[in-house]
């Protein structure tokens, strides 16, 4: 690309560059020729590619080997295809076409299958194609749910409202209509009134945006920015105001401009002796608001009870004061061994050990062991790790039976998965046999416990351990306990640099890297827990107007039932009984929607709760306490009105 151009060959033109050699030296050490300078992508993409090496160039021994170019059946995730579709081609007839290619290549093997699946290149920021810089769309598309649901409640709340306190607004509606206002002139003023409303809420909930932007920058991509001013947002600014209007005010407009003149004039309500829809739809919208917060509210106390349930679950090894870094793609091994013990050398060190990827991380070998049966063989699907001699010791995980590695090729150590799988009745009989992996006979010299090498939404598969140091890509450093992790840190990193001078890698800890399983449901869990909140914002206020309202309308009849010896408590159960019957409603409306899907979540995980019902029940108490307190202020504050001032006119 021209921005690599000026920094390989600074003030040279392209043309001038075509021609010019080019080395990248490491243990895979490749020159090439430039052939071609392209524009630069200016454009936000996952597709940051600045270099392009032809396929053939890289095609040395040593790459052959480490992407398994010379077989078929090696296929892992740098093994990646770009088709351009001609048109009217779709998705279907390519994922056909691969099929065949497989059919055609790949052995047929009833244990094991290979699939390709075609994804769009548009599709890839939130595909797993690429690890770290994939984006979860389901939790993209669940912020704008939750949003809307925020905004319905918000709607409902102004609807429930409006109609609720029509009745202040009768005699400005008789005293216009005897003056020879229309109905559509009024509809008109009272939908202009809300339109001012939701602008203002607009322009607040802009300023709110921007400062949310600024308090979650962690959430976002370094550098996002909004921009405001792009035609289809001022075009969002001008239509959505309008359509919000019309959905939350035209059923209060149309109300208010029912009243009758002369009636409204004289503070007079139409009685209602049968069905009301304002009152129906009053408690309806009640009911529909607490039950989005009672499901919010059994929603984030689920997820907070199952995030603790994992991050408690004994792992199997030991998490504590060890830090690792990555080492240079195909490194030297004699390198690498020169950094192992360097890092043994250095003050407060435990050990140090290299392996091709964490003790528990996102990284995933399998492949097939063969284990001698009688006069057959039995096939087990495994999990490979790629480790040394020291592993063992410096993870904490915990050995059975046998001895640990001796960095020896045909020596393998296996975990208590693999012996179930492979049929040993107890791992010191599993001692000493020999299977066949990888081409090649190995002996199976330890066994080791089960531990979690991926994240808990896994199961623990069988798993064999075995060595070959042309491969390492990790080194795990256990410290001593009560040491400075700052300090360590920084000499190890000084250490790294000794071997490595050139590399800007740094070293991390590795319980860091396995809470990072659960970050996206983090993400999810804080997000619905700010979105709890301001359900429950919202429907208490709702509650508090429609409540203070209500009892304003009984005053009159509590008054009366005090002078007839009523007691506080008798008056306070009477107004209660009726919401303590909306939220046990929205108790029963919330549990299923709220059921259904954590019950989808928690299947993702092979380690979980039992669904816990018991935070259902906590959450609908919560919600009635709140209700309670809520309309009992209102009633208490009702109930010590002097009677002889209520009632004073009858």
């Amino acid at each position: 690309t021209q921005s690599n151009l000026e920094k390989y060959f600074p003030g040279v033109q392209p043309l001038d560059a075509l021609g010019k050699e080019l080395v990248w030296i490491d243990a895979d050490t490749i020159r090439a020729q430039v052939t071609g300078v392209v524009e630069d992508y200016t454009e936000n993409s996952d597709f940051i590619f600045r270099d392009f090496i032809s396929y053939a160039t890289i095609q040395t021994e040593e790459q052959k080997e480490w992407y398994g170019l010379h077989h078929w059946g090696n296929v892992n995730s740098s093994s990646q295809l770009f088709v351009k579709l001609e048109k009217g081609s779709d998705k279907n007839q390519l994922e056909a076409s691969l099929a065949a290619i497989v059919d055609k290549n790949f052995d047929k093997d009833d244990q094991a299958s290979t699939t390709f699946i075609a994804e769009p290149l548009a599709e890839m920021h939130f595909g797993e194609t690429y690890s770290g810089t994939s984006v979860s769309k389901v939790f993209l598309n669940g912020l704008v749910y939750i949003g809307l649901i925020i905004l319905v409640l918000a709607t409902l709340n102004f609807v429930n409202l409006e109609t609720a306190m029509a009745i202040g607004r009768s005699k400005e509606v008789g005293i216009r209509k005897t003056l020879g206002g229309r109905r559509w002139e009024l509809i008109y003023q009272f939908l202009v009134e809300t339109y001012l409303m939701v602008i203002s809420a607009g322009l607040i909930g802009l300023a709110l945006a921007e400062l949310i932007r600024n308090l979650f920058s962690s959430y976002l991509p370094s550098g996002f920015a909004v921009e405001y001013l792009l035609v289809s947002n001022l075009l969002f600014y001008a239509l959505f105001p309008l359509i919000l209007t019309v959905l939350s005010g035209i059923y209060p407009a149309l109300i208010l401009s029912s009243y009758q003149p002369v009636r409204a004039i004289k503070g007079e309500r139409a009685v209602s002796t049968g069905f009301s829809l304002g009152v129906f739809l009053r408690k309806n919208l009640t009911i529909l608001q607490f039950s989005s917060s009672i499901a919010f509210i059994i929603l984030v106390l689920v997820l907070q009870a199952q995030l603790r349930y994992v991050s408690s679950q004994p792992l199997g090894f030991e998490k504590e004061a060890v830090m690792y870094a990555k080492l240079p793609f195909m490194s030297d091994p004699d390198q690498m061994l020169r950094v192992q013990q360097l890092m043994n050398q250095e003050s407060g060190v435990y050990g140090a050990s290299l392996s091709g990827s964490l003790v528990s991380s996102n990284s995933l070998w399998t492949s097939d062991a063969w284990i001698p049966v009688d006069t057959t063989e039995k096939q087990i699907f495994t999990q490979v790790l790629n480790v040394d001699s020291a592993f063992v010791a410096v993870n904490g995980i915990p050995l059975l039976a046998g001895k640990k590695a001796s960095n020896r090729e045909d020596e393998i150590l296996v975990n208590e998965n693999f012996l179930k799988e492979a049929g040993y009745p107890d791992a010191f009989s599993a001692l000493n046999q020999t299977i066949r992996f990888g081409g090649a006979e190995r002996k199976i010299v330890g066994v080791i416990g089960n531990f979690h090498s991926r994240s808990l939404r896994e199961e623990i598969r069988p798993l064999l351990m075995t060595y070959n140091s042309k491969f390492f890509q990790t080194i795990s450093v256990k410290l001593e306990a009560g040491q400075n992790l700052a300090q360590a840190k920084l000499a190890l990193e000084s250490r790294y640099k000794e071997v490595y001078p050139y590399e800007s890698e740094e070293f991390h800890f590795l319980d860091e890297a396995i809470g990072e399983f659960y970050q996206e449901d983090l993400r999810i869990k804080n997000v619905l827990t700010a979105a709890t909140f301001l359900a429950i914002l919202i429907s208490a206020m709702g509650l508090f107007g429609l409540s203070s309202y209500t009892i304003a309308q009984r005053t009159k009849e509590i008054s009366i039932r005090k002078v007839l010896g009523a007691s506080v408590f008798q008056i306070l159960g009477l107004i209660s009984k009726e919401y303590i019957l909306l939220v046990l409603v929205s108790f029963a409306l919330a549990v299923y929607p709220a059921y259904y899907f954590l019950s989808d979540w928690l299947q993702e995980f092979a380690f979980r709760l039992e669904m816990p019902f018991w935070l259902f029940g906590i959450a609908g108490l919560g919600v009635l306490l709140l209700c309670l307190l809520i309309v009992g202020l209102h009633s208490y504050q009702a109930s010590q009105t002097n009677p002889a001032k209520v009632l004073k006119d009858e």
